[in-house]
């Protein structure tokens, strides 16, 4: 490769061109650092060589695998300490030992790539696992990186989970190491370019976080500044912090229908405020019923494509489509069930004992039931649940467990909502009488 023209040739503009890097960027990375150390005009303006610019690449590319900027001029000074041209030792950096050799592929080269860091995750194998992603990052633009390896590969553990071939430990690792990557590339982003602010939040006991700070990540990159607050925020916090903000765009995910609920409250809550609101996740895709009940606007089925949607809405705001509202029998039957929900599961807790299961795995299965089915009143729709229901069944089929005690639990369920619900209960009450008799539930899984 040969040596880049070192003759100061260009001007900040053609720079700011070529990089992407706003002004402010260089000159602070300068003033820092010392890198560059550019000519000076006459009149006193910089001037660049085209070293100079692909220096200014090379930084960011060494930013777009997770580094800080301060991490990459060490680097780069590094290289040159020991005689190296980081330009050129870079270009064999794939090459070099301990880093994933990719060879010429017949196929796609990125899902070579997932399948090694696949293997490496569920080795428990971090180091191996940070090359491929640092191979991959090296090779592919971030966006790409993100969803051909991070997202996809985060997906196929969670179908392994569900099949019953990968563990919650195997799972829990590689989702680590993926919001880990992704928390380095946000901590590396240039600084904003515009001034609209937007708030990603999870709602109260949403605790999954990869989409919402992948969605951040796109987003901080178009030159939004763009702030992530993290898993299971309370109400009356984001009430405060709307206050102090006061930004131009919400962004909600729920990924869940009992978060999805909760997600409800928060919209309604910002609704109020006059707060512009986006919301999305995976509840959303898998229960579009939930679109019309939001007030607020759907960011789409499709992740890559959420940040257009996010411009658009900054750009043409306007009020969302009404809303359907749950019915008062169902807002009745909330607050009732809610009174009542202690003495049913005490009631299922005595029934369930002669089964041997544990306290632990019944209090599990109590709360998921409890909040799915105060969900579905809080949406006026009792059937949203059914999906849930179909889901754990096909579960307990794939870790080859007997789904006969799912049947077992509705009914004793079913049995205690009725003695201790009144007519208020109804709509919990019919809905349970369905799906507790054989063929309540999907057979086979779709």
């Amino acid at each position: 490769m040969p040596t880049p023209d070192q003759t100061p040739t260009f001007n900040l503009k053609v720079v700011v061109r070529e990089t992407g890097l706003r002004p402010d960027t260089l000159r602070a990375w300068e003033r820092r650092y010392g890198l560059p150390q550019p000519q000076r005009t006459a009149g006193g303006h910089r001037l660049y060589s085209q070293r100079d610019i692909d220096m200014f690449k090379w930084l960011v590319s060494r930013q777009n695998e997770g580094l800080s900027v301060s991490r990459a001029v060490d680097l780069w000074r590094k290289l040159e300490a020991e005689g190296q041209d980081p330009l050129q030792a870079m270009d064999h950096a794939t090459s070099a030992p301990g880093l994933l050799a990719v060879p010429h592929l017949e196929g796609d080269t990125s899902v070579e790539l997932r399948r090694a860091w696949l293997s490496a995750c569920l080795a428990f194998d971090e180091q191996r696992a940070e090359q491929v992603l640092a191979q991959a990052f090296a090779l592919y633009p971030p966006e790409i990186a993100c969803f051909e390896l991070l997202q996809k590969g985060l997906a196929e553990v969670g179908a392994g989970w569900y099949r019953g071939e990968t563990t919650v430990q195997q799972e829990h690792f590689t989702s680590e190491l993926a919001i880990r990557r992704l928390e380095a590339l946000l901590g590396a982003t240039p600084s904003p370019t515009r001034s609209d602010r937007i708030l990603v939040v999870c709602p109260p006991q949403e605790e999954h976080t990869f989409s919402p700070l992948l969605l951040t990540l796109l987003v901080r990159r178009r030159g939004q500044p763009v702030f992530f607050f993290g898993p299971n925020v309370p109400l009356a916090y984001m009430e405060t912090t709307v206050t102090a903000v006061r930004p131009r765009l919400v962004i909600l995910s729920a990924q869940q229908l009992h978060t999805a609920a909760r997600l409800l409250e928060m919209a309604d809550l910002l609704y109020r405020r006059r707060v512009l609101l986006a919301f999305g996740g995976r509840v959303f895709n898998t229960l579009p019923a939930l679109r019309s009940r939001i007030p607020g606007h759907f960011l789409g089925e499709r992740l890559d494509l959420a940040p257009q949607v996010v411009e658009q809405i900054l750009a043409s705001p306007h009020p969302p489509a009404p809303v359907q509202v749950a019915a008062e029998s169902h807002r009745l039957a909330l607050a009732h069930f809610r009174e009542r929900q202690t003495l049913i599961e005490a009631q299922v807790w005595g029934a369930m004992q002669p089964s041997g299961i544990s306290y632990e795995y019944l209090n599990i299965a109590e709360t998921y039931l409890a909040n799915n089915i105060a969900a579905a009143l809080a949406f006026g729709d009792m059937d949203l649940v059914q999906a849930d229901l179909d889901w754990v069944k096909d579960l307990l089929r794939n870790h080859h467990l007997p789904t006969e005690t799912l049947y077992d639990y509705l009914r004793f369920y079913h049995q205690a909502a009725r003695a201790h619900l009144d007519e208020r209960g109804v709509p919990i009450l019919e809905w349970l009488a369905r799906v507790s008799e054989p063929g309540g539930l999907r057979e086979e899984s779709q």
